[in-house]
């Protein structure tokens, strides 16, 4: 279980998680094993058509919401529309992204750097911030926020100055949010994934820019890896925690990246 016995009478669920960016990839794969493994699931992104059919392969127990999470007043809505639907919500995964890869930094255009910190690190700000709140104020009291960290909070890949910058500072979101919610049962971890074959991956079966200027082809895992990784950090009880969870391809350059 995810949290305390908060289920419904007569209903058997896991509870209810909310994944953003869960139209395609990472999101998608992650909300429909959440899905499968007995939670109620709130899919969002901004593209309704992609929710849609995200959920029309859920199966019951699972809800399209469009948002953007850039936008307060879109994400309270979201939240809303979560506990109108299942009655509270119990976990959080803050997966949404955008980036600017291979980008060096006096080319980057000022609102293309408000872009990406808009959506990585406010959105993540603005879920966040809902969650906790619904969380620390329903009864039973508690929860758990995941945050997609990326190896991009560790190290960086050349001309990748916004997303890195965003990354590490979710890093940073991650160990205020775990401290401040024990008081709460509110649980926070980070997941930091390298190389799951998504259309975002996919130019790294084709080659890609490295450290020592070359361009090679980096080794890649199947995205199931990282919503099985996931799953697992949801379903531990609340006095447990996965703090930092980094996932990624046995074979792709991380260690010794530099």
């Amino acid at each position: 279980m995810g949290r305390k016995d908060v289920a419904h009478k007569d209903v058997a669920h896991k509870g209810t998680a909310i994944v953003t960016g869960a139209g395609t990839g990472i999101g998608k794969a992650s909300a429909l094993a959440l899905a499968t493994d007995g939670w109620n699931v709130v899919f969002t992104g901004r593209r309704a058509e992609l929710l849609e059919k995200a959920v029309s392969e859920a199966g019951g127990g699972a809800l399209a919401h469009a948002c953007d999470v850039t936008k307060p007043d879109e994400v309270d809505a979201l939240f809303e529309a979560a506990v109108d639907k299942f009655g509270r919500v119990d976990l959080l995964f803050n997966n949404a992204g955008t980036g600017l890869l291979g980008t060096l930094i006096d080319d980057i255009a000022p609102e293309d750097w408000d872009r990406v910190v808009a959506v990585n690190l406010t959105g993540a700000f603005l879920c966040a911030r809902a969650a906790f709140r619904q969380m620390r104020k329903q009864s039973p009291q508690g929860g758990r926020i995941i945050n997609n960290g990326s190896i991009s909070a560790h190290v960086p890949r050349p001309g990748s100055v916004a997303y890195t910058s965003t990354k590490h500072a979710i890093t940073g979101m991650t160990r205020s949010l775990a401290l401040d919610g024990r008081p709460f049962d509110i649980a926070c971890g980070q997941i930091d994934i390298g190389n799951a074959l998504t259309e975002m991956a996919a130019p790294m079966t084709r080659g890609v820019p490295q450290a020592d200027g070359s361009v090679a082809i980096e080794a890649t895992m199947d995205v199931s890896n990282v919503a099985s990784s996931v799953v697992h950090m949801a379903s531990l009880p609340l006095d447990a925690n996965v703090l930092f969870m980094t996932v990624m391809a046995t074979n792709m350059p991380y260690v010794g990246r530099g």
